[in-house]
């Protein structure tokens, strides 16, 4: 029976030589993670059901959400994941110092490759999908079962496929792509469906353009986003020390729900506007000037080197607007030193923007950015939903790295290829 990518990946998880959509299965985890809100409800309900993790070695942990802790509820959270981390030899324990934002930390650190089954009390797991691996968001209750036990069940999904052609233009990235093929399909357009990206366009997306695209299929609906594995994969993964990659490849005549083709040259800067994802319009589209208080460039979506590397070539030598408050989080401590040592955290601070420790802290209304009444934030997180970043009477409009610093220094929503020379 042909199979597409995730398909065949559950199907080796769970040892049978083949799966369809709608089966119900049990599989093996290779990687089971939590952070500092979801896993302490996690383990609440582990400890009702168990005493030892029989899998110490596939559980990693992430203080990442409100850390440097915020409050008293978040440091007797982090308090919580720590002592049971001890108690149970957990080693891949992140703690603020050596923390990042999860779902940049983990790729980084080599502990996801290709092939392998991760799921994270976090919905943005699908991120690793950009690594060929199949990897989705779970609920606290199933991360306690995966620690005591190493498994999960899962409904295999079916799938959607996305054909990609040509290569970006000027200023344009993952997420200009990924917000183009929501506000195409809509929020639940691929609704428990595996999002599948090939096609000879692929080449043309660098590794963090992937990461980016995968992060946000939970924003259409999907149950996971996955890339094939191709040489810049493999580099990557060698490059961060990951276990020797479990290639697998979907059947050419594997079974998809729809299939869309996509030419990568067309799109153009985008920007989803409040209060959806997939509310997208590019840039060129608007003609009113919407001013804005609040640019936030980082979180698990948009917080790696190249990310910022982006952002600094748009913003150049200029300075943020008067009254727009402009925050830099580098997704991780490797990758707050390699912005120190690229002269870019400079940068940003001589014009005018305020760099923070890694932390999801502002894409969830958390700390570190929140909005009053009224207030309009340009925004390189993942969604924008209601309150999502502060007040009910705020508004959020998601766009990449490149339009968020060109919208810092002009003030208001712009291309960053308007901006002057």
């Amino acid at each position: 029976m042909p199979m597409t990518l995730t398909q065949k990946i559950l199907a080796a998880h769970c040892g049978r030589e083949e799966v369809k959509k709608g089966d119900l299965i049990f599989a093996d985890v290779d990687l089971t993670m939590g952070n500092d809100i979801t896993a302490s409800a996690a383990i609440a309900e582990f400890n009702r059901a168990a005493e030892k993790t029989t899998n110490p070695d596939r559980i990693v942990m992430v203080m990442d959400h409100f850390v440097p802790n915020k409050d008293i509820k978040a440091a007797e959270q982090c308090k919580t994941c720590r002592s049971f981390c001890r108690a149970q030899g957990i080693d891949k324990f992140y703690d603020v110092g050596e923390m990042g934002i999860e779902h940049t930390l983990l790729p980084d650190k080599g502990l996801v490759t290709a092939g392998d089954l991760v799921i994270g009390a976090d919905s943005h797991t699908c991120t690793y999908g950009a690594l060929g691996a199949f990897s989705t968001g779970v609920g606290s209750t199933d991360m306690a079962y995966a620690m005591a036990s190493g498994k999960v069940w899962f409904k295999v999904p079916a799938a959607i496929r996305f054909v990609l052609r040509g290569k970006f233009q000027k200023n344009v990235s993952g997420k200009d792509l990924i917000l183009y093929i929501i506000g195409k399909i809509g929020v639940d357009g691929a609704l428990y469906r595996s999002m599948e990206f090939v096609g000879d366009g692929v080449k043309a997306l660098e590794m963090c353009d992937r990461f980016t695209v995968c992060n946000m299929a939970i924003e259409a609906g999907a149950k996971n986003g996955v890339f094939p594995v191709d040489e810049k994969t493999a580099a990557y993964l060698k490059e961060h020390g990951a276990a020797e990659p479990k290639i697998f490849e979907a059947d050419a005549d594997a079974e998809y729900e729809a299939t869309y083709e996509i030419d990568l040259s067309e799109l153009e800067p985008t920007v989803a506007f409040p209060y959806l994802p997939e509310n997208a319009r590019t840039v060129s589209e608007i003609d009113e000037d919407i001013f804005i208080d609040q640019v936030v460039i980082g979180s698990c979506t948009n917080g790696r080197i190249e990310d910022l590397r982006r952002a600094a070539a748009v913003m150049g030598r200029r300075k943020v607007a008067e009254g727009v408050r402009a925050i830099i989080i580098p997704a991780t401590q490797q990758i707050y030193l390699q912005a120190i040592k690229e002269g870019l955290i400079q940068q940003f601070v001589n014009a005018g923007c305020v760099v923070s420790t890694p932390t999801c802290g502002p894409c969830l209304g958390g700390y570190m950015g929140i909005l009053a009444a009224g207030e309009k934030a340009v925004s390189t997180t993942n969604r924008n939903f209601v309150g999502r970043m502060g007040h009910r009477e705020s508004q959020v409009y998601l766009a990449s790295p490149a339009t968020a610093a060109a919208c810092a220094v002009a003030g208001k929503l712009i291309s960053p290829n308007a901006l002057e020379v």
